[in-house]
C-alpha cells in the first residue's frame, strides 16, 4: 500500500508540473546536431563526456536539456559554440549545423561571426565568463559594435537599455562599473543582457537563473519568452529546475553519462516518463507531504565513471528496475507512443504495477 501511495504521489507531482508552453513553433530548422562526440584527455584516461548526441532545434522552439551534473549538458552546449577547451578536450565525431552550415571544424573568423550574433550563450558562472579587468560597458559594447555596427555612443545606449530590461537599477551609472562591483545575481543579469543584445537566432541558456531570486527568475524567463515571441528565437535551456522546463519548454532531452536516455514533448514526458532515470528526476523534485513537510526522493548511488564506462546500461547500478541483461548490453533508443524515444529494456508502467501487486 505504501508503494501504491508513493506512486500516486509521483503522478500527482507530474500533473502539477505539466503545463504547455504558449509560444508557437515553426518547422524551420535552425540547428542540427548529429552524433556529437566530445572527449577529454586526463591523467586517469579518456573522459567520454558526450557520446553521440543527436537533436534538431526549430525556429521558435524551446528545448530543455536536463540531467545531473556531469551528464554532458554543458559540454554539449560548449561544443555547439566551438568553445570546448583544446587541449584537453576535442570533438571526436559528429556534426553541428547552423542553418545548414557546418560548425565543427569551422574557422575562428566564421565562429566569431556566429557567436553572440546568431548563436548566443548565457554561461552558468558569470564571474568566470566576465572579464574582471574590463568594465561592463566595454564588454557589452564590444558585441554590438562588432555585430550590429553600432557607434560607440549607440553601443552604450543599447547596453544601458539591455541592463534596464533585465532589471538592473541605475543602469546608466552601473554600466561603467567592473564585474566585481556587482553581486552574483547582478552579474548573471549582465550575462543575460549581453546574450540578448543582438537578438540571436539561437539562445543557449546554461542554468540562466541559478543565482537569481524567484522574482527576478520569473522576469528573466518572461523576457526570454518575449524575445522568442517577437523574433522566433530558438532556445536551448539547460537546467535542473523541472518546474521551469514544464513551464516554457516544448521538448525535453534527458541526458545521463553523456548520452540521451529519453526525449519527448514536455507534456508527454511529465505525464508518462519511460526511462527509470527520468522517473527518478521527477521524483527528486521537492514537494510538501500531508504533514506539511518538504520532502524529496533522492536517486540512490552516484553517476558512473566516464573514463571506465561498462558495456551495459550506464544507469544499471542505480536503477530500481534493472534486470541482469541490462548489465551486459546497452539499450538503443526505442520509440515512445507519442513520437519520442527512450533507451531502456524495462516497461516502467508494468514494473510499477508489478511492484504494487507484489507489495
Amino acid at each position: 500500500m505504501a508503494k501504491q501511495k508513493n506512486r500516486n504521489k509521483r503522478k500527482k507531482k507530474r500533473k502539477a508540473l505539466q503545463k504547455a508552453p504558449s509560444n508557437p513553433r515553426s518547422n524551420e530548422k535552425v540547428l542540427e546536431v548529429e552524433e556529437l562526440q566530445v572527449q577529454f584527455r586526463t591523467d586517469e584516461g579518456i573522459v567520454k563526456a558526450v557520446g553521440g548526441v543527436t537533436f534538431n532545434l526549430s525556429k521558435g522552439e524551446t528545448l530543455g536539456i536536463v540531467g545531473e551534473s556531469g551528464s554532458g549538458k554543458s559540454v554539449t552546449s560548449l561544443a555547439i559554440m566551438g568553445l570546448v577547451p583544446q587541449p584537453p578536450g576535442r570533438i571526436t565525431g559528429g556534426s553541428v549545423k547552423y542553418r545548414g552550415n557546418e560548425l565543427v571544424g569551422a574557422s575562428n573568423d566564421d565562429m566569431t561571426n556566429i557567436r553572440g550574433n546568431h548563436i548566443a550563450m548565457i554561461f552558468q558562472d558569470p564571474m568566470t565568463a566576465l572579464n574582471p579587468f574590463l568594465t561592463v560597458e566595454e564588454q557589452m559594447t564590444e558585441v554590438t559594435r562588432l555585430h550590429l555596427n553600432h557607434s560607440h555612443e549607440e553601443a552604450i545606449d543599447h547596453a544601458i537599455n539591455m541592463l534596464e530590461m533585465v532589471g538592473i537599477p541605475s543602469a546608466s551609472k552601473r554600466v561603467f562599473e567592473y564585474p566585481h562591483q556587482f553581486s552574483g545575481g547582478m552579474r548573471q543579469r549582465v550575462m543575460i543582457a549581453m546574450a540578448l543584445s543582438c537578438k540571436p537566432d539561437v539562445l543557449i541558456a546554461d542554468e540562466p537563473s541559478t543565482a537569481l531570486d524567484v522574482t527576478i527568475q520569473a522576469q528573466i524567463l518572461e523576457l526570454m519568452k518575449e524575445l522568442q515571441k517577437e523574433h522566433g528565437t530558438a532556445i536551448i535551456l539547460i537546467t535542473h529546475d523541472l518546474g521551469v522546463v514544464a513551464n516554457i519548454c516544448h521538448n525535453v532531452l534527458v541526458m545521463y553519462a553523456g548520452k540521451i536516455v529519453e526525449r519527448a514533448e514536455s507534456n508527454s514526458l511529465f505525464a508518462n516518463p519511460r526511462h527509470p532515470y527520468t522517473l527518478g528526476l521527477l521524483g527528486s523534485v521537492p514537494r510538501w507531504d500531508e504533514q506539511e513537510r518538504e520532502t524529496l526522493t533522492a536517486i540512490e548511488g552516484q553517476p558512473p565513471d566516464l573514463v571506465h564506462l561498462g558495456k551495459g546500461c550506464s544507469f544499471y547500478e542505480r536503477c530500481p528496475f534493472s534486470e541482469e541483461g541490462c548489465k551486459e548490453q546497452e539499450p538503443d533508443l526505442l520509440p515512445r507512443p507519442d513520437g519520442g524515444q527512450f533507451a531502456c529494456f524495462v516497461d516502467i508502467e508494468h514494473a510499477q504495477q508489478h511492484e504494487v501487486v507484489s507489495d
